[in-house]
């Protein structure tokens, strides 16, 4: 059997590495997978990213198709909002998508994956209308429309909030990451909730374990002798620290936030948090902040908030691989993520299958992956203060934390491994490609 996974956008987000992790498990239930996907030069190379799978890239850089939408609005970003393109730019990127499905084969396949909701839907549409399709909703869509119903002034936002109903209406399941996520489906989508499948994201249990490392080691070679922080309108490498900087790393308590530097990722909040918590924690204490896509930010940059309250002990790490991720969170001691309208948070499941505790808001994913004073610690959205205090109870009281992050390992490899929730959409996959003449056969409970 045989699957086509499509997804618009370059690898940078984390709907690109469910795809990926999909497509290296699903053989082994019996689905061969092809891969379609955006791709920009450097670190966004979809050739690099999925090196090993079959994938068909789009090139954005040498024309292949116009560079994609987004589902976030980023002022003076090179991806326009979806709300905001018009009909003839609309058309100009399925007929590019069209292309790409055709050279895919797509209309061969026995089922078409598809990430988000986007023009690849009307493309295979075009290409493959006898193709059953699963359309994978990662949240980020969901919000838009949330958005959207809420009056946003986008000037073509009640055109793509139709197109992007249809599309999942024409879909044959759609697979969620949450059981909050279900409601919110029907009501944006006018999809029925038996067709709603809950699928959450995963980690690989051969990368992301305990694993011991030297900690100073990691830090001055990430830190001093290859940095690759950098500041707003600066270059990968301009944030760079001494050794002497770095000493805390070694053998203080860490957190660490694994994060693009996007709004709704609250990164300021977390370091003007920090700056309240570290006067309590001592001078050994650590924030690590890993990620910001090179030259991508919005609002304020986490760096002009160090700048501005002083907060000490906070290090820029820079984007790195997701192969490298799992030294990074072995060299740490707690995994925070600040974020209010996270829709799932990979990162945490990533960090407490390495054994840490988790420190997030108590809203949408984070707050079905996290157990409040089991796994970690839940605080309510944009409360600074309450950030801070839980900052201190997590770093401060080592046998606490040792207590939830062995609680966290247990419950995210129990719940959360990238092997059995193949197995589950491998079912799912079986049931889709089982329906005959187009029509889909009732859902099984």
């Amino acid at each position: 059997m045989h699957v086509l996974s499509a997804l618009m956008f370059f690898p940078r987000g984390g709907s690109a590495h469910v795809a990926r992790a999909l497509a290296c498990e699903l053989p082994e239930h019996g689905w061969d997978v092809t891969l379609v996907s955006g791709s920009h030069g450097g670190h966004g190379d979809a050739h690099a990213f999925y090196d090993g799978l079959d994938v068909h890239p789009v090139d954005f850089d040498a024309g292949d198709a116009p560079m994609h939408p987004s589902f976030e609005d980023r002022p003076g970003a090179p991806d326009p909002i979806f709300a905001a393109v018009d009909d003839a730019a609309f058309g100009e990127h399925v007929q590019a998508w069209a292309r790409a499905l055709e050279e895919a084969r797509a209309a061969e396949h026995d089922v078409l994956h598809l990430h988000h909701l986007t023009p690849i839907h009307e493309a295979a549409r075009r290409v493959a209308p006898g193709v059953p399709v699963i359309t994978h909703l990662h949240g980020t869509e969901l919000l838009m429309l949330e958005e959207i119903a809420d009056g946003a002034p986008w000037p073509h936002a009640q055109a793509w909030a139709r197109r992007m109903r249809s599309w999942a209406q024409a879909s044959e399941r759609l697979l969620v990451l949450s059981p909050g996520q279900v409601e919110r489906a029907v009501a944006l989508l006018g999809v029925a909730a038996e067709r709603c499948v809950l699928s959450p994201n995963g980690f690989d249990p051969d990368l992301f374990d305990r694993v011991p490392v030297q900690r100073a080691a990691l830090w001055e070679h990430h830190l001093v002798r290859h940095p690759r922080g950098w500041p707003a309108g600066g270059q990968e490498g301009d944030l760079a620290y001494t050794e002497r900087d770095t000493a805390p790393l070694a053998h203080g308590p860490v957190a660490i936030c694994v994060s693009r530097f996007t709004a709704v990722k609250r990164l300021g909040l977390l370091v003007r948090a920090w700056s309240r918590a570290a006067p309590r924690l001592g001078p050994d204490a650590s924030l690590v902040l890993l990620g910001g896509y090179p030259g991508e930010w919005e609002g304020e940059h986490p760096y002009d908030a160090v700048q501005a309250t002083g907060a000490p002990n906070v290090f820029f790490a820079g984007w790195h691989g997701h192969a490298e991720l799992p030294g990074f969170l072995n060299a740490s001691d707690a995994i925070v993520l600040a974020s209010v309208r996270e829709q799932f948070g990979s990162v945490l499941v990533e960090g407490m299958a390495c054994g840490l505790p988790a420190v997030a808001v108590d809203r949408f994913g984070p707050a079905d992956i996290v157990d409040d004073g089991v796994t970690g610690w839940l605080v309510e959205p944009d409360d600074e203060a309450a950030l801070a205090d839980a900052l201190v109870a997590c770093l401060s009281d080592g046998a606490e934390r040792r207590r939830r992050g062995d609680e966290a390992y247990a419950a995210s490899h129990e719940r959360f491994s990238w092997p059995a929730l193949a197995a589950d959409l491998a079912g799912v996959l079986d049931e889709v490609a089982d329906v005959a003449d187009g029509r889909l056969a009732a859902p099984t409970a």
